[in-house]
């Protein structure tokens, strides 16, 4: 099975290597630490697959130095293909593992997490989307860790009969979808989503409880104009959007789509004194925030601004 094979083989030639030189303030340090191991360790005791390795997140040496780790559930494989994705695609081999939920709550005890990020592939050969997975993982938390805060980050559960409430119900501390990017290029860095229906679930989950905090973000660089980004957060806002993450896109591979842009400290510190004009309980702005980087910080923060 090939990994992260584009839907449309005709348009291969628009993923190419980006020819944008990368500045100095996207540049990281390898993870060396003995923290960053000892996470990684107790990942793989659990089996367990995490965002931030499968992601190819930059971030993953300072987050795992404090062992803060964004669980992935329902496998490895994702049955969407999105242009910006590391995530390998394809279809999965089989139903969700059954110990997986609590595999998550041991590891959340292990690493002693006061705040915990949960995401997931898609889903779409499942009835439920893996929502009951969520579920189930959400329980197990809050069995074995009742102080840890639970934030879950889902895919869109489009055509699955709106089962992303029935997490809602179960009261996750903050519910988290990313719109990703602007409605112009949904079609080619996002397909197999619809902006409006992505929009409209953060509406529904905070119309269904407004004491759940909701969450989205977008990445910019992927050849969007910057009026249009100023639309998506207007459209957020219009949601009741509480919290917003705006970082800088970096192209995981050759198959993946471009890099347009780098955009500068100054344009990502613009975006976030507009969010803030806008009202934005939190907000989180700079070329490497990424939906989990800092969450747990984030979250406190967000508490303590109530």
């Amino acid at each position: 099975m090939l990994q992260n094979k584009p839907r449309h083989p005709e348009k291969i030639k628009k993923y190419n290597p980006t020819t944008l030189k990368k500045p100095n303030w996207l540049k990281v340090k390898a993870p060396t630490s003995k923290k960053y191991f000892e996470t990684l360790d107790i990942v793989k005791t659990h089996n367990l697959v995490t965002v931030c390795q499968e992601a190819a997140c930059p971030n993953i040496g300072e987050c795992w130095d404090k062992k803060h780790a964004t669980f992935m559930i329902l496998g490895d494989t994702c049955t969407r293909a999105c242009a910006f994705c590391n995530v390998k695609t394809g279809k999965p081999s089989g139903p969700p593992d059954p110990l997986e939920p609590l595999n998550v709550a041991k590891s959340v005890l292990k690493l002693g997490l006061k705040h915990v990020v949960v995401t997931s592939v898609d889903r779409d050969d499942l009835k439920d989307g893996g929502a009951g997975q969520f579920i189930s993982t959400i329980g197990y938390i809050r069995e074995l860790s009742p102080d840890t805060t639970i934030e879950i980050l889902t895919p869109d559960f489009l055509r699955k009969n709106k089962n992303y409430i029935d997490i809602a119900e179960v009261k996750p501390d903050v519910f988290n979808h990313n719109l990703e990017t602007v409605p112009r290029i949904y079609r080619n860095i996002r397909p197999g989503s619809n902006y409006k229906e992505s929009l409209n679930l953060l509406l529904e989950v905070k119309n269904f409880n407004n004491k759940i905090f909701t969450k989205s973000g977008i990445m910019v660089g992927l050849g969007e104009e910057y009026s249009e980004i100023i639309e998506v957060l207007k459209d957020m806002k219009s949601a009741n959007v509480d919290f917003v993450t705006i970082g800088q896109y970096l192209q995981p591979s050759i198959r993946h789509e471009k890099v347009h842009k780098f955009y500068s400290p100054d344009e990502f510190n613009n975006l976030y004194a507009f969010c803030k004009g806008l009202g934005f309980k939190m907000v989180s702005s700079s070329p490497m925030t990424r939906s989990s980087y800092h969450a747990d910080e984030d979250f406190k923060r967000l508490k303590e601004a109530i």
